[in-house]
C-alpha cells in the first residue's frame, strides 16, 4: 500500500470564534479558533483549527467570513486535574485563505491501527467499527486519530488487528455527548472523529 503515512485535510467553513492564543513553540505563536462546516444533511460541525500568528495575519480573516483551511489533523494528550490524559484533536493549518466555495470537508489518512478495532451495532442495526489510527510525522512524532467506519467497511475493519495498515478517506466531524460525573452532575462534552467514506485495507 502506497502512502502508508498520509495526513491531509481541507475544510471550508464560517469562522465563528475569535482566535485565542494557544501556545508558543520555537518562537512561533499559535492561535486556536473554530470553523463551522455544514454537512449535506444540514448538521453543522464546529471544528477546532490551530494556526500560527503569521499565517492568520497574512490571511486577514474576520469573524463570520468563509475560510479555507488546509493542513493536517494533529493530536496531543492533555492531562486533567486528576492526572487522566485526554486526546485533543485540531486541524493544524498550513494554509489559510478566504473562500467563496460551498462548505468543504475532506480528509485523507494513512497509517496503522494502534489497537484492535471495536465493532458494534446501533439499536437500529447499523454496523459501526471504531478504530484508532496512528499516523507518523517527522521528528519521530505520531498523531492518534479516532475514525469510525460504517456498513461493509465496518465489517472489513473488524477483522483487522493492531498494527494493520489502513488508508482512509472521509470527513472530520464533531459529536456532542453527556458525561455523568461521580457527583451525579452531567457534563456536556464534544468529541472529534473522522467519519470514513472510503477505506483501503492492507493486502
Amino acid at each position: 500500500m502506497e502512502d502508508n503515512y498520509l495526513n491531509r485535510i481541507r475544510i471550508c467553513g464560517v469562522l465563528d470564534s475569535a482566535p485565542i492564543f494557544s501556545h508558543e513553540n520555537h518562537g512561533r505563536r499559535f492561535y486556536r479558533f473554530f470553523l463551522a462546516v455544514e454537512r449535506l444533511s444540514g448538521t453543522v460541525d464546529r471544528l477546532p483549527v490551530l494556526a500560527d500568528w503569521d499565517l492568520l495575519d497574512e490571511a486577514d480573516v474576520s469573524w463570520g467570513e468563509e475560510v479555507l483551511a488546509e493542513g493536517q489533523i494533529r493530536s496531543f494528550n492533555q492531562p486533567d486535574p486528576a492526572g487522566r490524559r485526554h486526546l485533543i484533536l485540531s486541524v493544524y493549518a498550513e494554509d489559510l485563505s478566504l473562500c467563496c466555495e460551498a462548505p468543504d470537508n475532506q480528509v485523507e489518512l494513512g497509517g496503522a491501527l494502534c489497537r484492535d478495532p471495536i465493532y458494534r451495532r446501533t439499536p437500529l442495526g447499523r454496523e459501526i467499527c471504531d478504530v484508532m489510527l496512528a499516523v507518523n510525522r517527522p521528528y519521530h512524532r505520531t498523531d492518534y486519530i479516532p475514525c469510525i467506519l460504517w456498513g461493509r467497511n465496518a465489517r472489513a475493519a473488524a477483522r483487522l488487528t493492531a498494527g494493520a495498515a489502513l488508508r482512509l478517506t472521509g470527513r472530520l466531524q464533531s459529536r456532542e455527548y453527556t458525561k455523568l460525573l461521580p457527583d451525579g452532575t452531567e457534563l456536556r462534552k464534544t468529541a472529534y472523529e473522522v467519519s470514513v467514506t472510503e477505506a483501503e485495507f492492507e493486502k
